[in-house]
């Protein structure tokens, strides 16, 4: 049992990761029910449970060659339709809430939507009885166990290997081996993100302003980064797509910034490479998180020896932004069980 803290959750990720993929059946099935006949998939989230949507749209595409596509709740309720060309029947169009409390008011009110208007709804929660359940046709235990603080760690890389999981098993390929494979070796992935933390962490936490970038399906771990470490570490921090960076961004750019750049096996990872020296010029608080070997690296940059494929990889890299967030966060006093937001806005009670 972790102790009841944020650093207590994380560090109890290998152990939940093993036990998701073992009991991988029970939300596996229903969601596979729940997809027959489907051409669309919606997902909805906020906060942590949008940046899964984000890559449960890419999973989709990518592994399972359907339509798929990620909104915020509320952007999704003023501006957008489910399906603009009318070419698709109601039955075809599967609404996925996503939210680990089962409390997200946005959330809650898009399925409430799309059950009353006749579309097909599931939700994936941590809480069977929630207030998100009330609205949907299907619902799916998110076997996260118990996260009783609000920073979301273990919620998040459950999550997004529970939709992993439904993207293989949809698509009907070969994926299980790779996935026992990491979170069999998911402590290896804890100590070195904790290391890497320890020996960056005078500069990353006296940083003016921090800047995450990713590409691919590694932009979601880049705002994901932006999150975690603006929740609990409370810094100004940025989340971007990481040629969009060097559009205008750059010019603000200065030796007390820190830039985390994040990805492996996608198109990018030269140009990657490049822009990092380019960066280099401007400041030496330059980190690349990665599972590729890189040819030039230092102890600013987190090569895990763990490796995996590009699907499974932001499972991994999320950790080290983790520790920067909570480990960071204690380091400077700050107490992230306590939220200094008093006013109750996203949430039912």
């Amino acid at each position: 049992m972790s102790e009841v803290s944020v650093i207590g959750y994380m560090r109890e990720q290998p152990e939940r990761l093993r036990y998701v993929f073992k009991n991988r059946e029970v939300f596996i099935q229903p969601f596979l029910e729940a997809c027959k006949g489907k051409k669309k998939i919606l997902f909805f989230g906020s906060g942590t449970s949008y940046n899964v949507s984000l890559l449960a749209t890419y999973y989709f595409k990518h592994i399972c060659h359907i339509d798929a596509q990620a909104y915020y709740p509320n952007v999704f309720k003023y501006y957008e339709q489910p399906d603009w060309s009318n070419s698709l029947k109601k039955e075809e169009i599967l609404f996925v809430g996503i939210s680990q409390s089962g409390t997200s008011v946005s959330t809650c009110e898009i399925m409430e939507y799309a059950k009353a208007n006749g579309y097909p709804t599931l939700a994936l929660t941590g809480n069977l009885e929630s207030k998100i359940c009330d609205y949907v046709d299907t619902k799916v235990h998110l076997l996260v166990g118990d996260e009783l603080l609000p920073p979301e760690t273990k919620g998040y890389t459950v999550s997004v290997l529970t939709v992993y999981l439904w993207a293989i098993a949809l698509a009907k390929v070969d994926g299980y081996d790779q996935v026992e494979k990491l979170v069999n070796q998911f402590d290896q992935v804890i100590v070195e993100s904790e290391a890497w933390y320890e020996r960056n962490k005078v500069t990353i936490v006296n940083s003016n302003c921090l800047y995450a970038m990713g590409y691919g399906i590694d932009f979601a771990t880049a705002i994901e980064a932006q999150l975690k470490i603006g929740e609990m570490l409370r810094l100004p921090i940025v989340g971007y797509e990481m040629v969009e960076y060097s559009h205008g961004p750059t010019m603000a750019l200065n030796p007390k910034h820190t830039l985390f750049m994040i990805g492996s096996d996608e198109p990018e990872w030269n140009q990657m490479i490049e822009y990092r020296k380019a960066f280099k010029q401007y400041t030496d608080r330059v980190h690349v998180i990665t599972c590729k070997e890189l040819d030039e690296k230092d102890d600013k940059d987190l090569v895990f020896s763990v490796k995996t494929n590009k699907y499974l990889a932001p499972l991994m890299y999320t950790v080290p932004f983790q520790f920067v967030a909570a480990k960071g966060a204690k380091d400077i006093g700050i107490d992230t069980a306590i939220n200094p937001f008093e006013i109750a806005l996203a949430h039912y009670e």
